[in-house]
């Protein structure tokens, strides 16, 4: 489920209790949760909106529009338009989910960790699936990239690589998760550990 980071921050600051998406069956679970450009949130219901005439002003609202008809007008069906397993306007019914802010990232704590020599090779041996399947090296190779351009806007950098721009930047988010990259609202920087665990390799 797709939640910009506007949203996101509402949620965290409680403005934000709940989101509508026109899915075929629901794509989430009570109790599940969601990492967000603002932190984790958890999932509290789920329910199928039968009328969407009978949305109010103030249901929209906890949604983060600006009334129920704006709130309607963004889930009207597009005919013409496939449906989409993420966007809100693909798929046949309506359902709310109501949401709360569960806590940070933890990969904020993560990437402040300084990995000793067994956490070093516990990393290894996790980027090498990345590098498996995306081309030996690749973990060391993006690193190196993003130590010698930081902040560098991420269009530019996949200029400088001679890579796609999007696949770039879904890769570089699966060393974020492992805690070795920081992403900024123009381009990225290692981590703390991302810095020690780049040390390590060059030893």
């Amino acid at each position: 489920m797709l939640i910009s980071k506007a949203i996101a921050e509402q949620i965290r600051a409680g403005t934000v209790t709940a989101q509508y998406r026109r899915w075929d069956v629901p794509r989430v679970k009570v109790g599940g949760t969601q990492l967000t450009p603002a932190g984790v949130v958890r999932f509290t219901r789920v329910a199928r909106v039968n009328d969407l005439d009978r949305l109010t002003d103030r249901a929209a609202r906890a949604a983060g529009m600006k009334n129920a008809d704006a709130l309607r007008k963004a889930l009207a069906p597009r005919p013409n338009r496939a449906p989409s397993e993420r966007g809100s306007r693909g798929g046949e019914y309506i359902y709310r989910i109501n949401l709360e802010w569960a806590g940070e990232d933890p990969r904020l704590a993560l990437r402040e960790e300084l990995p000793d020599a067994a956490a070093c090779a516990e990393i290894a041996r996790r980027t090498a699936v990345l590098d498996r399947r995306l081309g030996d090296g690749w973990t060391r190779e993006t690193l190196e990239w993003i130590d010698a351009n930081p902040r560098v806007v991420s269009k530019r950098l996949a200029e400088l690589r001679g890579v796609e721009l999007a696949p770039m930047k879904t890769d570089i988010r699966k060393l974020k998760a492992l805690g070795l990259t920081i992403s900024h609202d123009v381009g990225y920087e290692l981590s703390p550990r991302g810095a020690a665990y780049l040390a390590w390799l060059r030893r």
